[in-house]
């Protein structure tokens, strides 16, 4: 590991104080660490070229009343097979929220996730790549160490 120095506005340190007391970190240093892992795990998952593995998030809000959504929604599952997972939580009379974790291609992942997220009747959509391997962002208490 190496130290480096950085600069940064009083506003900003403020706000990544208030992120290590939230979050529990035990320095500044742990935080910005995965700061810069988040910021850089879609690139990361990106330099596959589209062809390599890795995991994702697709996390959408519907309405489950729009007619035949639900079946379209399946039906991009199945068409594009990076689906392992999924949630499904009654979020209203008429909302329902959705996570679907991904294991596959990136560029077969964000296919999947702009099909969804296009639909009608889908109000958000959010696709969120994590790199498989060693690379993957680590969280404290997570096999990052002695705790």
């Amino acid at each position: 590991m190496q130290r480096i120095t950085i600069t940064i506005d009083d506003a900003l340190l403020t706000a990544v104080d208030d992120l290590c007391a939230r979050r529990g970190y035990g320095s500044r240093s742990e935080a910005v660490r995965d700061i810069v892992r988040d910021a850089l795990a879609p690139a990361r998952a990106a330099e596959t070229g589209g062809s390599g593995a890795c995991y994702g998030a697709l996390s959408y809000v519907y309405s489950h009343g729009t007619r035949d959504l639900a079946r379209r929604l399946t039906g991009e599952g199945h068409e594009h097979g990076v689906s392992i997972a999924s949630l499904h939580v009654h979020l209203n009379h008429d909302a329902c929220l959705e996570v679907a974790v991904l294991r596959g291609p990136p560029a077969r992942m964000q296919s999947y996730a702009d099909a969804v997220v296009t639909q009608r009747g889908v109000r958000y959509g959010h696709l969120h790549l994590i790199p498989e391997g060693d690379d993957a962002p680590t969280r404290p208490g997570h096999g990052d160490g002695p705790e």
